[in-house]
């Protein structure tokens, strides 16, 4: 990815600026139906945005369909394409995957938002995700990071405190094996929770020694294989060797870990900050923690991975503009971005929500304040079909079909496909 500092971002995001009152007037055509179709894979969070936007605009109806994020990306495109999308839809920053906004918004799927009140607010790290060739297309609402969220009553019960260094790492899943209760759920029947763990690892064994790793990579001077993304897979399977995961993780679902996690049946999960409200909605008096995975025995250059999360675009051909720019710019107000962070445990994109985040966040926040972070590693790959092929490679690597050297040399290969 290209480099850029979260600082500048975190402090656009503290500047005090106060998201100017959004309009539902618009300059777009569209019917004058009061009917807003939305697919999205914000399960268990956008149903409290929609309600709430239903609430501030009385008479209006939003059919809602939410889908896994796997499943969505293989659809999302072909619907576009027939014309049977919805009129909202989730997108994600970058050019990381099917569902991305460069990968919409070339071929014109996605309607420019550059004239959005919100649009200009944007901090600048997030505006280089959520345009395409200088335009706005993607209403991204949130910031996110992932770590080790950790389930406080489960290490209570099993006598453990949570790792500080890869070393301790090691021997936390040790012990917890032992105590027939393994370190962390890992979900890889669903093939996008794969890369997790790697990202965690990779932030700091690629991009502690070298922040400029993204930028080697796009002058042709680095490659996957013959860098630390090795290391970041070895760790990646010695951590599988050494029973830090459940049983099985090829077929458990995403779901399923998250049932594991919230009932203490694993002392944490390797996730986004996403995962610690979906956690409380199943285990309402449970105490989760989001911390950074140790990847090497020196804390101080641990780094986390931290980026704009995903946002809503509208539909160049939705049936109701007039309602789907109403509604990305209810999810880019003070409420729609609040209601977001609460129910998601995430940061608001924008500065002037009054939103206070979760505790669970505060290593986060530390980290990002610190400049201790480092974007999602795909969103500014030059095709989405470097992540597809890292995440197959993962699952086979799992399957014992594949080793880190096949998977490495594969996305080298995609990676110079360029877009």
């Amino acid at each position: 990815m290209r480099t850029t500092r979260l600082t500048a971002l975190v402090a656009a995001l503290t500047a005090g600026t106060v998201l100017a009152a959004c309009s539902g007037g618009t300059n777009a055509g569209g019917s004058t139906s009061k009917t807003l179709t939305i697919a999205s894979v914000d399960q268990g969070s956008v149903e409290d945005v929609v309600a709430a936007f239903e609430k501030a605009n009385p008479g209006v109806e939003v059919r809602l369909t939410t889908s896994g994020a796997d499943q969505y990306q293989q659809q999302i495109r072909t619907k576009l394409a027939s014309g049977t999308a919805p009129d909202v839809m989730s997108v994600w920053p970058g050019n990381g995957n099917p569902g991305a906004t460069y990968v919409l918004a070339e071929p014109g799927y996605l309607l420019d938002l550059s004239d959005r009140p919100w649009a200009r607010k944007m901090p600048a790290a997030v505006k280089s995700v959520a345009q395409y060739e200088g335009k706005t297309y993607n209403a991204v609402f949130g910031l996110n990071g992932i770590g080790a969220v950790y389930n406080q009553d489960a290490l209570d019960k099993a006598g453990l405190t949570p790792p500080g260094t890869w070393s301790e790492l090691l021997d936390f899943c040790r012990e917890a094996a032992a105590k027939k209760t393994p370190a962390f759920a890992l979900g890889n029947q669903d093939n996008w929770v794969t890369q997790t763990v790697l990202y965690a690892l990779v932030a700091t064994t690629v991009y502690g020694p070298d922040r400029n790793f993204d930028k080697k990579m796009q002058d042709g001077r680095a490659t996957f294989a013959k860098s630390a993304w090795t290391t970041a897979l070895a760790k990646y399977k010695e951590m599988e060797k050494t029973g830090c995961f459940q049983k099985s993780p090829l077929s458990t679902s995403y779901e399923a870990s998250q049932e594991l996690t919230a009932g203490g049946k694993t002392l944490g999960i390797v996730q986004g900050n996403w995962i610690v409200a979906l956690l409380k909605g199943k285990n309402p008096d449970g105490r989760f923690t989001l911390k950074a995975l140790p990847a090497s025995d020196d804390p101080g250059g641990f780094l986390m991975p931290a980026a704009a999360g995903m946002g809503y675009g509208v539909n160049a051909k939705a049936k109701n503009k007039d309602l789907a720019l109403k509604f990305v710019d209810f999810v880019m107000s003070d409420d729609g971005m609040s209601l977001f962070a609460e129910k998601q445990g995430s940061l608001p994109t924008l500065p002037g929500t009054g939103h206070t985040s979760d505790p669970a966040l505060a290593e986060l926040s530390t980290f990002i304040d610190e400049d201790r972070t480092v974007p999602f590693m795909d969103q500014l790959w030059p095709n989405p079909k470097v992540q597809q092929t890292m995440l197959s490679g993962l699952q086979e690597m799992f399957s014992g079909q594949a080793d880190a050297d096949d998977v490495l040399k594969d996305m080298d290969t995609d990676y110079r496909a360029g877009t």
